[in-house]
């Protein structure tokens, strides 16, 4: 093949590219060889020389589009120029090590090339060079990932092959390492697989497991609770649940009994936490439970206060104690469902409030212990009728009562039978109303008095004792238990009147509750919520009688002692609800506002809602506060209440709240 000039230039910056990526890969530093400064002769006609035949790949050459393999030509960095490489003082005849630089040497010494062509062919090979050495390590690793590749594929037939892509690449030769390092990461690979399969085949859950729901939520609270001036702070308020839960209390002592705070602002730091699990069971049975946190175990509150003494823990709390878990849910459910016209729900055991009510009757976190069913009809589309019932134990006599005696008392059983009934209408696309009317007989929740009889010492029981709560607020209407005969042993009554206290009227209790929900400005919803509640088994002038509490001031014109008799026996409660319920996600409202009136006697008080005003009855006020959603699992909350005493002396609260929730 016949070169022209040009020609020969390229093919020499491909050799010396070649021999500089050489020298770079093995380190070599040879000698430079010189030649001695002489004019380039008169360019003249030549016989053009055989193109030197260069073996490699592209990749090895610098690969470039061009037609003799030559990668364009980049920026390079300072280069040596045929001075540095021939200097004038080396002599012509000494040769070097390296080919290439006695190639150019002897084409300088033949006038064949000029200075300047040698420059601009050492430049151009100093870049090729050095885009060579960047690229090396990039081809080797696509190399390697295309043979990976190969080797997945060479066991499919090539029939079965997808058709080839002009982006593909075609690798004709894979190192003995590459193949290698394939092999054990494909052999790993499938031991690995092996493995979880079997683990998997060995410790199969049941699918009832594998239907479980678990839920959960964390709520950090501060809690303040401020005091008005004008409280009666000179006795008045007797902690009746502190002293029933305790030794009984000497009449005539000259302590005061435990007493409610009146008039003592504090700050507290809340947490609570609770997991629950469902469980799909099968045949339309489900079960479940839930733990929570709680200071003790009160039916109205899962709260823990953070640094708090607890009496969960006998009496021990802050510096960082740790906190008690309780078992809060546990049930089994039965749903049954006859053709989308008829369905019944069944639980049994320790389950959410399945009655329609509001926080005037039913504190949210209390629960349930029996059974209840719950009946619904599809009369039509849009009204569906319901019927609840249920029996639940409020309280168990111990076994051993009394435990200092040898012949036991008579069992003093309490049980809550309850009923409801009422309808759900969907009025219009955006009116729905839901009410329901129940009534709630409640056996042996009322105080007895005990035989005669005088305690000799203060564990000395009644075969009543048992008759009082075993877990109050505040509110409710008191009376002594004990029958205490006065003798020599007492002083005839002026020493050792231990006594305890019970609820001094019997309970049953009527209650019609009513939802209105507007859904025009969806997703906004607006919903008015009422209830009203009477105690039907109230007797004022029973109660009056015997109650110990709930008394207006003393008439000292009548020579009475300790005033005429204030409670009653009706509640109600009316609240507004602007907003999105759900709080489903970040910038979803709710806002509200309410009102409502407690009557002394009109609950239980150990029952209702254990925020508004400290928890109980016999208080009137307001409530405002609102939610606002973060994210899906994430919201705000705030709360103010404002409560009065309604009944005996002054006994007013303010209570704020400001807490973050979380949920899944």
């Amino acid at each position: 093949m016949i070169l022209s000039r040009k020609s020969l230039l390229l093919t020499l910056s491909q050799v010396l590219a070649i021999a500089l990526v050489a020298r770079a890969q093995t380190n070599e530093n040879p000698p430079v060889a010189s030649a001695p400064e002489s004019p380039a002769p008169a360019e003249s006609p030549r016989p053009e020389a055989p193109m030197p035949v260069v073996e490699g790949d592209k990749a090895s050459q610098g690969g470039s589009e061009d037609t003799q393999g030559i990668a364009a030509p980049v920026p390079p960095p300072p280069t040596a120029t045929v001075e540095t490489l021939l200097p004038p003082s080396t002599a012509a005849s000494t040769p070097t090590g390296n080919v290439t630089i006695n190639l150019i040497h002897k084409l300088v010494q033949r006038g064949i090339l000029t200075r300047e062509e040698a420059d601009d062919m050492i430049r151009q090979a100093e870049a090729e060079a050095e885009a060579v050495r960047a690229q090396s390590q990039t081809d080797m690793v696509a190399i390697a990932q295309a043979a990976a590749v190969q080797v997945a594929a060479s066991s499919t037939p090539e029939s079965d092959l997808p058709a080839a892509s002009p982006e593909d690449i075609r690798v004709t030769h894979i190192p003995q390492p590459v193949k290698d390092q394939i092999k054990e990461e494909i052999k790993l690979e499938l031991a690995t697989s092996r493995v979880s399969q079997e683990l998997a085949a060995t410790f199969k859950l049941p699918k009832w497991v594998e239907k479980a729901k678990p839920t959960f939520d964390l709520r950090f609270r501060y809690a303040g609770t401020f005091f008005p001036t004008g409280n009666d702070a000179s006795g008045a308020f007797p902690n009746f649940n502190a002293i029933n839960t305790g030794a009984p209390f000497d009449t005539t002592g000259t302590q005061f009994a435990p007493q409610l705070n009146v008039d003592q602002n504090r700050n507290q730091y809340l947490a609570r936490a609770r997991f629950a699990l469902d469980f799909d069971m099968g045949e339309n049975f489900s079960s479940g439970f839930r733990i929570a946190t709680g200071s003790n175990n009160n039916p109205v509150s899962t709260n823990q206060g953070i640094g708090a003494v607890s009496s969960a823990t006998q009496g021990q709390g802050g510096d960082f104690s740790k906190y008690a878990i309780w078992l809060d849910r546990a049930f089994i459910r039965y749903d049954y469902d006859y053709e989308d016209i008829v369905g019944a729900t069944a639980w049994v055991g320790r389950f959410e409030n399945p009655f329609f009510s509001t926080r005037l009757t039913w504190d949210d976190d209390l629960g349930f212990d029996g059974t209840a069913l719950t009946l619904k009809a599809d009369v039509t589309e849009n009204f569906q009728p319901y019927l609840t019932g249920g029996a639940f134990v409020v309280y168990n006599t111990d076994f051993n009562f009394s435990s200092n005696q040898p012949e036991k008392f008579a069992s003093y059983d309490k049980y809550l039978f309850a009923g409801q009934t009422g309808f759900e209408w969907r009025i219009t696309e955006d009116w729905t109303w839901k009410t329901g009317a129940a009534l709630y007989w409640f056996h042996n929740i009322e105080g007895k008095l005990s035989d005669p009889y005088t305690p000799l010492t203060v564990n000395d029981a009644s075969n009543t004792d048992n008759s009082r709560p075993s877990f109050a607020q505040k509110g409710n209407s008191y009376m002594a238990i004990r029958n205490i005969v006065p003798d020599a042993s007492n002083d005839f009554g002026a020493i050792n009147q231990w006594q305890y206290y019970g609820l001094a009227t019997k309970f049953t209790e009527l209650a019609l509750t009513t939802q209105l929900d507007y859904d025009g400005f969806e997703p906004v919803r607006v919903s008015l919520v009422g209830e009203y509640v009477q105690n039907l088994a109230f007797d004022e002038s029973d109660i009056s009688a015997i109650a110990v509490n709930n008394r207006g001031p003393v008439d000292t014109n009548e020579l009475d002692t300790i005033g005429a008799f204030e409670g009653d026996p009706y509640g109600w409660y009316v609240d507004l609800r602007v907003g999105t319920p759900a709080l489903k996600k970040r910038g979803d409202w709710l806002i509200y506002g309410g009102y409502r009136w407690i009557g002394s006697d009109s609950v239980v008080d150990g029952f209702n809602d254990s925020d508004f005003g400290g928890g109980g009855t016999n208080m009137m006020g307001f409530t405002v506060g609102g939610f606002l959603s973060l994210s899906e699992n994430v919201y705000l909350g705030v709360r103010w209440m404002g409560a009065e005493s309604i009944a005996g002396p002054q006994y007013d609260t303010n209570i704020f709240y400001l807490e973050i929730d979380s949920k899944f």
